[in-house]
């Protein structure tokens, strides 16, 4: 049997996924846990489970702060409705990461893919298996941010581009300039590179907005919608960033 702990500080969300594991037969659940302080205690002392299904934004943290304090080696398989932590979820033992409202068919498929990671006699060791997890790292598709008191959404592809000023980067839609959360180093690991491309130690620009391309005297980009710095593209990235176009 494949021990089961669900992370969940919605009680709906949780009975509803519970509802939904209990149809696989292979599968046990041991515990529901809804909050940082009573995953801490649980994992604290409890034996391990074998797979974690757990939200990511709880009431009193995140659940990454659960596993920050109590390290864990069980596989985890993330149910959010935000897609920004995609990052460091693969960080963290993490083979899949499910949006809300969880489907039973991508519950299915999150599954199947851990027993596809199960080493066997003449499967792969750990090691392998991580690295296949890592590979397996899913692009960032939309964007939580916060004005003011409120939160909004915003996808990626309506980003023109994301810019580094002040230690913060910002992300430029059509609408405005919003700050984010991330570093443009962890923005270049999970954005589509198809799409996406960083230019300079300040810029990551998106090739769908891009209006005009300078060449002379320096390669010189200008986006449909960009703050008042001008963007260039940095020598040694040039034939690497027409590469890019080209594609």
């Amino acid at each position: 049997m494949i021990r089961t702990v669900i992370i969940e500080d919605e009680k709906p969300a949780a009975r509803k996924l519970g509802r939904l594991l209990s149809r696989f037969s292979d599968l046990q659940l041991v515990g529901t846990l809804n909050s940082v302080e009573e995953g801490v205690q649980w994992f604290t002392e409890n034996s391990h489970p074998d797979l974690i299904f757990s939200d990511i934004v709880l009431g009193d943290g995140l659940s990454f702060d659960i596993f920050e304090q109590v390290p864990s080696k069980s596989f985890i398989i993330y149910t959010t409705a935000f897609d920004q932590y995609t990052l460091k979820a693969f960080k963290l033992n993490s083979i899949d990461y499910l949006l809300k409202p969880v489907m039973e068919e991508d519950l299915q498929k999150a599954i199947d893919k851990y027993k596809s990671f199960l080493p066997t006699e003449s499967n792969h060791n750990l090691k392998e298996i991580k690295s296949l997890i890592k590979e397996e790292k899913q692009k960032l598709t939309r964007i939580l941010v916060k004005i003011g008191y409120n939160l909004k959404i915003v996808q990626t592809d309506e980003v023109s581009c994301f810019y580094s000023e002040n230690k913060i980067v910002y992300l430029q839609t059509k609408e405005r300039t919003f700050p984010t959360d991330f570093t443009l180093d962890e923005l270049q690991e999970i954005l589509d590179q198809k799409c996406f491309f960083r230019v300079n130690r300040q810029f990551i620009i998106n090739s769908n907005y891009i209006k005009n391309i300078h060449t002379s005297p320096y390669y010189k980009v200008e986006m449909e919608f960009q703050p008042k710095e001008e963007i260039t593209v940095s020598r040694d990235r040039v034939k690497i960033f027409k590469d890019w176009l080209s594609k």
